[in-house]
């Protein structure tokens, strides 16, 4: 057998550089990160990067070897090897001015197809799902894209027409579970065959160029191209199940590929919105409220078991949040975001329009006497109904995290909004914990832990049991030991031995200072020395620092480093808010 020679095994011959990869791939740069993108191949990060690099000390870009042979075998190569023919040929064409060959070129320009890719790898339907959240939060930015240079229209309007399908189908099965507001846009989760889905709508500003140093377009783009065919896979099987025929026919004519729609940004934004406020023609009338009820049929009848009552509970809250703002109409100012309260409010349950003469869209004026709520942003009105509450766009948020309808007089124009909190994070955590986030859990708490009041049921002599307070017990303490002193001196008289008086009276002065002992005694405030508990918190650290073993030292250091920089962005975050309290204090 032939010895290897150095670099020959090991990790030098599982990883392989790009400059490497190119020559065996025989690809440009931009074809080779194409390629990587659509299969999902992404450079790697070796234990020994000297060992790898087969001696050399120079930080390269280095690739698993077997992932750049999985490549060989795609056939996607030989497109893209057709595209570098293809531009070499219609170069030539036009440099001799071969336009009838050029013409006949451009006829058989050659189409990339990345289906059989999407299904490669995505097995199963569960399988794209769980990849939904990058694919929906860079598919909603696109779509508020306007024309550019490496980001045509086309690209842009596809990505609108499918994020407006996707959310047709959240809204028909009212599958968003919670919703933040944040700096970023928009935060939506939704429950999509068992499985959480989040993703980020962005706000919508005027757009505003970047220079191509701070954004790469062009590798965003081809990562667009992957994910359109994707969600187009994902958008088909949704509808089918659920029983809606697709591509989706709406009931106006608002989506339609027309270059007016989007020609101006403001028309281009409303028809988006106004397609939303449309229902869906399903071919199968299946109600909700029939498959809720199977459900927790199918409940009922199993065992009475904490798990049976946890599913139980938890499909009763589920069918309550799904028809939350049943019966309610809601009407959304001008100066309101419409596009998250419409997508919200029609997920529950309810019916949302606006004016008629500024967007296209709306369904009823605001002077219908049938509104109950009016989403409003300034904090004056000219006219005002009686009919109606006027209240912000968070009380729908709030309503929606609480799964229950808040009182909206904390909600009302004018009036300071309470926090809003995001439900995306741990009740458990370690970090900072806000103060209203701190009060709104200890009164869950004390709603959980309140004493049960006494049932009317209940024996009257459990009633009418007398309970006695600290002066109670005190006055029969000493009540009976006058007559217990008493009856000693009688006996006394009566020539009783005087050492089962003494005993006779030790045992019940025992008695009663044990009684004294079980009463409710008012509590004494204890002051903890902080110098002493960091110098016993020191003590205990340094002593569990000798028992580590040296082979796991290094993983306590780490341990330990994580623990400090959470303690330290903690203290960060408590100080950041003493300064704002202060600043609203001295307001």
């Amino acid at each position: 057998m032939r010895r290897l020679k150095k670099y020959q095994s090991g990790e030098a011959a599982q990883y392989i550089t790009r400059r490497a990869a190119l020559r065996k791939l025989q690809l440009s740069l931009n074809d080779f990160r194409r390629l990587c993108i659509i299969k999902g191949v992404y450079p790697r990060e070796p234990k020994h990067r000297r060992r790898a690099q087969k001696g050399s000390s120079d930080i390269k870009i280095l690739y698993h070897a077997k992932d750049i042979r999985f490549l060989l075998h795609e056939p996607i190569v030989w497109t893209l090897r057709d595209y570098k023919i293809f531009a070499k040929k219609t170069g030539r064409d036009r440099a001799i001015k071969d336009f009838r060959n050029l013409k006949r070129r451009l006829a058989l320009y050659p189409e990339l197809r990345i289906d059989h890719i999407v299904k490669e790898r995505y097995p199963t339907f569960i399988d794209a799902i769980k990849d939904l959240d990058d694919c929906l939060t860079l598919l909603f930015l696109f779509s508020t894209f306007p024309s550019l240079r490496l980001i045509p229209r086309e690209q842009s309007f596809l990505c609108r027409r499918l994020t407006i399908e996707f959310l047709h189908y959240i809204i028909s099965s009212k599958s968003i579970r919670k919703v933040f507001i944040s700096i970023k846009g928009f935060y939506f989760q939704a429950d999509i065959k068992g499985q959480k889905v989040t993703w980020i709508m962005p706000h919508h500003y005027p757009f505003k160029p970047h220079s191509k140093a701070e954004v790469d377009f062009k590798v965003m783009s081809i990562f667009v191209e992957f994910y359109t065919i994707m969600l187009g896979f994902v958008n088909y099987r949704l509808y089918h199940s659920a029983g809606y025929t697709y591509p989706p026919k709406f009931r106006s004519e608002i989506n339609n590929d027309l270059e007016d729609n989007f020609k101006d940004e403001l028309s281009y934004v409303s028809d988006r919105i106004a397609a939303l406020n449309s229902d869906l023609i399903s071919t199968e009338n299946i109600p909700e409220e029939e498959i809720d009820d199977m459900d927790l049929d199918l409940l009922e009848q199993g065992q009475s078991s904490n798990r049976i009552m946890k599913l139980k509970k938890e499909a009763s809250e589920l069918k309550k949040l799904r028809s939350l703002f049943k019966g309610l109409k809601f009407y959304v100012n001008r100066e309101v975001p419409r596009e998250p309260l419409v997508i919200l409010i029609r997920s529950f349950g309810g019916k949302v329009s606006w004016d008629s003469t500024v967007f296209v869209g709306a369904t009823y004026d605001e002077s219908d006497e049938t509104i109950t709520h009016q989403i409003v942003d300034r904090p004056i009105l000219s006219e005002k109904y009686i009919s109606r509450d006027y209240i912000q766009p968070q009380w729908v948020f709030d309503c929606v995290n609480k799964r229950t309808l808040l009182p909206t007089n904390k909600y009302f124009v004018g009036v300071v909004l309470p926090p809003h909190l995001s439900p995306f994070v741990d009740g458990n955590r370690d970090s900072y914990v806000p103060p209203e986030e701190d009060d709104i859990q200890n009164e869950a708490d004390f709603n959980e832990n309140k004493p049960v009041e006494v049932n009317a049921n209940s024996s009257e002599k459990e009633k009418d049991t007398p309970t006695m307070d600290d002066e109670q017990l005190q006055i029969a303490y000493m009540q009976e030991k006058a007559d217990f002193e008493e009856y000693g001196h009688i006996e006394n008289e009566e020539g009783e031995n005087d050492d089962d008086v003494e005993n006779a009276e030790n045992d019940k002065e025992k008695q009663l200072n044990e009684k004294l002992s079980m009463s409710v005694q008012t509590g004494k405030v204890h002051k903890e020395n902080k110098n002493i508990r960091r110098k016993n918190e020191l003590d205990e650290h340094r002593l569990q620092a000798r028992m580590v073993k040296s082979r796991h030292r290094n993983l306590f250091r780490k341990l330990i480093r994580e623990k400090q920089v959470k303690e330290k962005e903690k203290w960060l975050l408590k100080k950041k808010r003493r300064d704002i309290d202060a600043q609203i204090a001295d307001y």
